[in-house]
């Protein structure tokens, strides 16, 4: 059944239950892997004997935990129309956490001994991060409320992989044992990157464009007024 054809009372019940699973996995995912790296730690065992790596790694973790957590609550309609200047903090926040990330990240990929596959994944998910955090700000500098959502919606993708990596890689640990780990890791990393981004622009065609080509359809229709 499309979700053309469910009832307004359905699709914000779908849409809470997905907001919901979205945000729970979030937070869960920045909690178990942020709080280590505080401490001098980590969550997955890391080579420490490259120069600077598990520094780069600490660096990117806080900031980018922030944006995980921060994310889905700039999605909520109700939460940015009675709180609007806390929305517009959060989400310099949000930005500037992608940025600082993004730079402690880019560091991490260059020195990871994980295998040129995987760096060329993170490259790619690190100029998309950034790309789309600039043309988010860019379209809510010029009032462009709509296009900035659709980046914003585009660049939480992108953040979420952090999530989806995971996930990937435990079922797939699961399901081929035998394999070793550095290439589960490389293909959760893909799968990660290009999973989300074909939801997102699903997710955009769907909720945005197709209402909005709907809507101007329905004008073009609409018998004119003669003189």
């Amino acid at each position: 059944m499309s979700a053309s054809v469910l009832s307004p009372a359905v699709r914000r019940r779908w849409w809470w239950f997905l907001w919901g699973l979205l945000a729970l996995s979030a937070i869960g995912i920045a909690a178990y892997f942020v709080p280590p790296y505080l401490t001098g730690g980590s969550a997955v065992p890391i080579d420490r004997a490259i120069v600077g790596y598990y520094a780069s790694l600490v660096v990117h973790a806080l900031p980018a935990g922030l944006t995980l957590v921060i994310g889905p609550w700039q999605f909520v309609p109700k939460l940015r129309a009675r709180f609007p200047r806390l929305h517009r903090v959060l989400g310099r926040v949000y930005l500037i956490s992608v940025v600082a990330a993004s730079m402690a990240a880019a560091y991490a990929a260059a020195v990871t001994e994980s295998g040129f596959a995987l760096q060329v994944a993170f490259y790619i998910l690190i100029v998309a991060w950034l790309y789309t955090a600039v043309q988010a700000y860019r379209t809510i500098r010029r009032r462009e409320i709509a296009l900035h959502r659709i980046w914003m919606v585009r660049n939480y993708a992108l953040t979420f992989a952090a999530v989806t990596l995971r996930v990937y890689l435990l079922v797939s640990m699961q399901v081929f044992p035998s394999v070793p780990f550095p290439e589960l890791y490389t293909a959760s990393a893909w799968a990660g990157v290009l999973g989300n981004v074909v939801v997102a622009e699903y997710f955009i065609v769907q909720r945005t464009l197709r209402p909005l080509a709907r809507r101007r359809a329905a004008v073009a229709e609409t018998p004119q007024p003669v003189g």
